[in-house]
């Protein structure tokens, strides 16, 4: 079952159960994927770019949600960390630290990686293999902290 299909299973579900928060978040995601299928110069849209897509919605919501928290504007704050948990139900699970340490170590010897020289060969070869599965800055973060 593709990303759009079951975006529109829970837009239905959703609309069943009138939950509002869910069906705002699930229509956003169908907009957004229907905005990369129509737009200028549209390409088919793979698995990958359905990633990217939903991780940079969580990450625009996470970010909002800390604005509205700076501004005092709890109930805000709130109804975006909520959209963002709905969407991330549609994201890959994430790797934990110890998982993501292993892979990039098994990333750095393939690749023949011997100092932060080479950081460009092992974040390219690791975004590629771990697409969607963790957040770039920490993939970075490990990376850097395995070739010094």
């Amino acid at each position: 079952m593709s990303l759009e299909q079951k975006i529109n299973a829970g837009i239905k579900t959703a609309m069943l159960a009138k939950d509002k928060l869910r069906l705002e978040s699930l229509r956003a995601v169908k907009a957004a994927i229907l905005l990369a299928k129509t737009a200028e110069n549209a390409v088919e849209i793979d698995e990958a770019a359905e990633i990217k897509m939903l991780q940079k919605m969580v990450k625009q919501r996470r970010e909002t949600a800390e604005i509205y928290k700076q501004n005092n504007r709890m109930e805000l704050a709130e109804k975006e960390l909520g959209e963002a948990a709905i969407i991330e139900e549609f994201l890959p699970k994430q790797m934990g630290e110890e998982e993501l340490t292993g892979v990039l170590r098994e990333i750095i010897t393939s690749v023949g990686a011997t100092s932060t020289k080479d950081m460009g060969k092992v974040m390219g070869a690791a975004n590629k293999q771990l697409v969607g599965k963790a957040d770039g800055k920490l993939i970075a973060d490990i990376v850097k902290k395995l070739l010094a």
